[in-house]
C-alpha cells in the first residue's frame, strides 16, 4: 500500500492504565519483581514484558518504539535521548577494533565528527565516498568493512541515496546497511528498499515542535536485543536513555506526522519551483533539475512528497547572513539550526551544522559559503511567504545580480 507507513501508526491502539486514550506515563526509574528468579531472567534477557530499570527500557519508551517500528516496517525499535545517542551505539555495536566503515561524504556534521575524529580512538576507520556513485562505494569496501552508512537525503547537500543499489552491494559483501532517515520520514521507507537498520533524530520532523531532543534505532528484534544487552549492548552500557515524559510527548506528536509532512512537502515544492524560476541555484529533490529526482520518485511513498528541506546558493557567506537576518526580521522564519519546526528555519551549514567538516572537504563536496539550508515550515499561505522572501532578496540585490548575469 502506498500510504502504509502512517496507516501502521494509525492502527496501533494503546489504552492508558485507567482507560485513558493516551497510555499512562511510566514515571519510575526502577521496577519491582514478584520473584527473584524473574529478576534474574530479566537481567539475562529471557523475560519478555518485564521491566528492569529505565536505562534498559520503560513502558513509555516501548510504546514510542513500537509506533516508530510500525512506521518504518521493522520488528522493533529502541528510542534514545538524542539522534547521536541512536547513531553512536549502532556503529559501536557493529564495529570493533581493526574494522572499517564506508560512509557517505555528505552527512550530519556530528556524525562526520564521530566517524572521523572519535572512532579512530577504537581503531575503527571510515572511508567517506560520494554515495551517489555505486561503483565508488563498492570500490571503497575492504575485507575489514562491516558497515555501509548513509542518509536517505543527505545533510546538507540533499544528495539522494540509492538504497536498493546500496542494499545489493551490502548483501554481496555481507555488510550492514545503516540509513539515517531523518530528512524523509514517511516519504521514503528504507527497510522496504533493503536497509538493515534505520535511524532517526526524533528532534526534527517526527516530534515537530523543537522542544525535545531524541533518537530511535529501528531494526530486527535480534539487533535491538543486542543493543540493550546488559553485558555488551552499546545502548545499555553507554546509557543514552530517553526520559519517559519525553517519550510520551513525542508519541503524541507522531500521530500528526503524516499531515505535517504533506504540508512541509507542499510548501517546499512551491518555494523551490519559484526560487528556481527566479534564477536562484536551488536544490530540492522534487525539482526535475535535481540529479536524483527520478530516483527519489522511484523510492517514495508519493502522498508525502519530496520533504521539507531545500537549499539555495546566494554566492557568499556575507550575503547569506544578510538574507537570513532580514528574513528573520520580517518574521519569515528563524535563523536557527535543526529542522521540522512549524516555522521555517534557515542556516548556513558550512559555518554551523557542517562546521566539523574541514573547509577543503566542504569545497570538494560542493558545500559553498553562500549555501543556505531551509527547513520549510507549515505556513498556511505559502504564496505570501514567497512574495515576502522575494522582496527580501530584491532589497539585498540578490535577484538583481542574477538578472545581470542572465543578461
Amino acid at each position: 500500500m502506498k500510504f502504509k507507513p502512517a496507516n501502521n501508526i494509525q492502527d496501533l491502539q494503546y489504552f492508558g492504565e485507567f482507560g485513558g486514550v493516551n497510555p499512562s506515563i511510566s514515571d519510575s526509574s526502577t521496577y519491582t519483581f514478584l520473584s527473584a528468579k524473574t529478576m534474574f531472567d530479566t537481567f539475562e534477557g529471557n523475560a519478555d514484558g518485564c521491566y528492569l530499570y529505565s536505562r534498559h527500557s520503560s513502558p513509555s519508551n516501548l510504546y514510542l518504539g513500537e509506533a516508530l517500528a510500525a512506521m518504518e516496517g521493522t520488528e522493533t525499535a529502541n528510542v534514545s535521548a538524542s539522534g547521536m545517542g541512536a547513531i553512536t551505539p549502532v556503529l559501536m555495536q557493529l564495529c570493533g577494533a581493526g574494522e572499517h566503515i564506508v560512509s557517505s561524504r555528505t552527512i550530519y556534521g556530528g556524525t562526520y565528527a564521530f566517524l572521523k575524529n572519535f572512532m579512530p580512538r577504537f581503531n575503527v576507520s571510515t572511508s567517506f565516498v560520494d554515495i551517489t556513485k555505486l561503483d565508488v562505494v563498492e570500490a571503497a569496501i575492504t575485507e575489514n568493512t562491516k558497515v555501509l552508512y548513509c542518509e536517505t537525503v543527505s545533510n546538507p547537500l540533499l544528495e539522494v541515496a540509492d538504497i536498493k543499489g546500496l542494499s545489493e552491494i551490502a548483501k554481496r559483501h555481507n555488510l550492514t546497511l545503516v540509513v539515517d532517515n531523518t530528512f524523509s520520514p514517511l516519504s521514503i521507507s528504507p527497510v522496504k528498499l533493503g536497509a538493515d537498520v534505520v535511524i532517526h533524530s526524533l528532534t526534527k520532523f517526527i516530534n515537530g515542535s523543537s522542544d525535545t531532543v531524541g533518537g530511535v534505532v529501528c531494526g530486527s528484534q535480534e539487533f535491538i536485543d543486542a543493543l540493550r544487552n546488559v553485558n555488551d549492548g552499546a545502548s545499555m552500557l553507554l546509557g543514552p536513555t530517553m526520559d519517559s515524559l519525553r517519550a510520551s510527548s513525542v508519541l503524541k506528536n507522531l500521530r500528526t506526522l503524516h499531515i505535517r509532512m504533506m504540508q512541509h512537502s507542499h510548501n517546499a515544492t512551491y518555494l523551490a519551483e519559484k526560487f528556481e524560476a527566479d534564477g536562484l541555484k536551488t536544490v530540492y529533490p522534487g525539482l526535475a533539475s535535481h540529479p536524483s529526482h527520478e530516483l527519489f520518485k522511484s523510492m517514495m511513498n508519493e502522498k508525502y512528497g519530496f520533504g521539507g528541506m531545500l537549499t539555495i546558493d546566494v554566492g557568499s557567506l556575507d550575503k547569506a547572513n544578510e538574507l537570513m537576518e532580514l528574513m528573520q526580521e520580517r518574521n519569515l522564519g528563524y535563523l536557527a539550526v535543526s529542522l521540522g519546526f512549524y516555522k521555517t528555519l534557515f542556516s548556513a551549514p558550512g559555518t554551523s551544522t557542517s562546521s566539523e567538516i574541514p573547509e577543503e572537504e566542504q569545497a570538494e563536496m560542493g558545500l559553498t559559503d553562500g549555501l543556505i539550508r531551509f527547513s520549510i515550515g507549515l505556513d498556511a499561505d505559502i504564496e505570501r511567504t514567497y512574495e515576502m522572501m522575494r522582496a527580501c532578496m530584491e532589497e539585498l540585490g540578490i535577484l538583481n545580480k542574477l538578472a545581470e548575469v542572465h543578461v
